[in-house]
């Protein structure tokens, strides 16, 4: 993965990880989210599966081509309505929701700086709104963070000529969403009650 970063970093295009790696990846990813989130809830448990194998996939393909496909954010969020409709239908309407409230607000910033942030982020939290519901704001933070963070290595590294580099912005969302999926309940959670007892 180091050299999908470096890639990332330098703005050139990423020689293929062996599947090998792909699937080490994958398989650690599963492994923490049955951890994480346990098997008590089949429907969190598919659905957290589920967003792993998105996360990866669109993660290797934006570094490698610096594109977000829709048939992958297509497919992820049919398998996202799929699965909440057959186990928790009650928390659907939630979800969507939290999908066109993620993708509207995603949607701004793509207008206001187009060359930051392409459509394909935007339909890429709008998915991950229906696999997160209310988690979505601190995955969103997260990636956020995590693009910041970025932006200040280049900018260190490279000086003004940072402006020309290009920072597939994909994956970080991808890292916050799979964090989001591990801890943002308990994020929201805790802010509520700290918001809870200042007032």
């Amino acid at each position: 993965m180091s050299i999908r970063i470096a890639a990332t970093l330098t703005g050139v295009v990423a020689p293929a990880v062996p599947r090998a790696l792909e699937a080490l990846a994958l398989g650690a990813l599963y492994a923490a989210t049955y951890l994480i989130l346990g098997d008590e809830d089949v429907a969190e448990l598919a659905l957290g599966l589920s967003l792993c194998t998105v996360a990866v996939a669109i993660t290797l393909t934006d570094l490698e081509r610096r594109l977000i496909p829709n048939a992958i954010v297509a497919a992820g969020a049919g398998a996202a309505i799929v699965i909440v409709a057959l186990g928790e239908p009650a928390s659907l309407g939630d979800r969507a929701l939290a999908a066109l409230a993620a993708g509207g607000a995603l949607l701004v910033v793509a207008l206001a700086h187009p060359r930051g942030m392409g459509m394909g982020d935007v339909k890429l939290v709008a998915m991950m709104g229906l696999y997160l519901g209310r988690a979505i704001a601190p995955a969103l933070l997260i990636g956020f963070a995590l693009g910041a963070a970025v932006g200040v290595s280049i900018i260190a590294r490279h000086g003004a000529r940072a402006r020309k580099y290009a920072i597939a912005f994909g994956p970080l969302l991808a890292i916050g969403g799979v964090i989001g999926l591990w801890f943002g309940d308990r994020l929201v959670d805790w802010y509520l009650d700290e918001l809870a007892s200042a007032g």
